[in-house]
């Protein structure tokens, strides 16, 4: 299924900086960075389940937020996209 997830990590001090790089590493590993605090990820329910454990595990509840939008299988007619950013496509490799 495809995701979108956003985040929003309050940097104003070093250990928001910390949780901001560590929940970015984590999201490269499930999809694509298509802006600062947006990745599409391409996974399946178990997957998503993983993921958002270990971002729970990293973020601060009381100052940070992530969203995640389920856009589901049938994703390609809800997408559009105006400029270089390519889509995902499901069923193709994710060169990282």
């Amino acid at each position: 299924m495809m995701v979108v997830l956003t985040y929003d990590v309050n940097v104003i001090d070093t250990n928001g900086e910390k949780r901001l790089r560590n929940v970015a590493k984590v999201c490269e590993k499930y999809g694509v960075r298509v802006q600062n605090s947006v990745f599409e990820l391409l996974v399946d329910p178990a997957q998503l389940t993983t993921l958002k454990a270990q971002l729970k595990r990293i973020i601060d509840p009381s100052r940070d937020s992530i969203r995640f939008y389920r856009l589901g299988k049938s994703f390609e007619n809800k997408i559009e996209v105006i400029g270089r950013t390519p889509l995902l496509e499901q069923g193709k490799p994710i060169i990282l």
